[in-house]
């Protein structure tokens, strides 16, 4: 089982993630609500709604992690101005030095997910990770997996 592609990746993403889990607590925020900013980061002015998607998380704990990181001063709220229901939300100045020290955390972190790796090994692991990606996000018919027999091997 170890060769399947889909246990591996979630190993290592798993690890990832509790590397990230380690140095962020040092920096007073869990990994998820780290990766919670780098999405706001990426996204400014997403909904609640949209972020719980990405983050696969249910929207109540979404909320939960917003009202946390708004208390503390890195996250605002502000109305929606094509929907008084919803609101969008934002990073505020006070999270912009936090992430630029989590960046440099998370580079050390990728660089010792990497080490041994030359350049053209860590290019090549990136656009073949890109292909897998983008191979994923392709909608396949039902039938035309199963006949493939992709789910017979996991």
């Amino acid at each position: 089982m170890q060769n399947n592609i889909a246990f591996l990746t979630s190993d290592v993403s798993r690890l990832l993630r509790k590397r990230f889990d380690v140095v962020s607590r040092r920096f007073g925020v869990t990994g998820p609500q780290w990766r919670m900013l780098a999405a706001l980061r990426r996204t400014p002015g997403i909904n609640q709604g949209a972020l719980a998607q990405w983050l696969e998380v249910e929207a109540i704990t979404a909320g939960r992690m917003i009202d946390r990181l708004e208390k503390s001063g890195m996250v605002e709220r502000r109305a929606d101005p094509n929907d008084r229901r919803a609101w969008r939300l934002f990073l505020t100045d006070a999270a912009t030095p936090l992430l630029d020290e989590l960046f440099v955390c998370a580079t050390d972190v990728f660089e010792e997910a990497q080490q041994g790796f030359s350049a053209a090994e860590r290019d090549l692991l990136l656009a073949l990770l890109e292909r897998v990606r983008a191979n994923l996000l392709e909608e396949a018919p039902p039938e035309k997996v199963l006949t493939q027999g992709a789910l017979a091997h996991g």
